[in-house]
């Protein structure tokens, strides 16, 4: 990185790489929700601290992987159904250290 755009990316600007250690601290958290869908689950993937084009990349390859729609909402991934335990294995796999919340 450049003297300019370490500047840009201390303003906001640009947000740095994400490395290999920021993706073993981050708390990436898979849960089921149901509330305010009725009564249709969707897997959701929270903490992921990544900028808006690399969550929508990420969450078009979740969703292939599981074979469902999905969306990018308010910085958190929505798949589909319930497919907890395959997200958390593919963002493993992906070096992501998620794990499985909620009942």
């Amino acid at each position: 990185m450049d003297i300019d755009a370490r500047r840009r990316a201390l303003a906001g600007a640009l947000k740095p790489p994400v490395t290999d250690a920021a993706k073993k601290a981050a708390p990436v958290r898979v849960e089921r929700q149901v509330a305010g869908r009725g009564g249709k689950g969707v897997s959701v993937i929270t903490g992921l601290p990544l900028p808006p084009a690399e969550l929508e990349a990420l969450a078009a390859r979740l969703k292939k992987t599981c074979g469902c729609g999905g969306t990018v909402r308010n910085g958190t991934i929505e798949i589909q159904g319930d497919h907890r335990d395959r997200l958390v294995d593919e963002l493993t796999r992906l070096g992501w250290s998620a794990k499985r919340s909620g009942g």
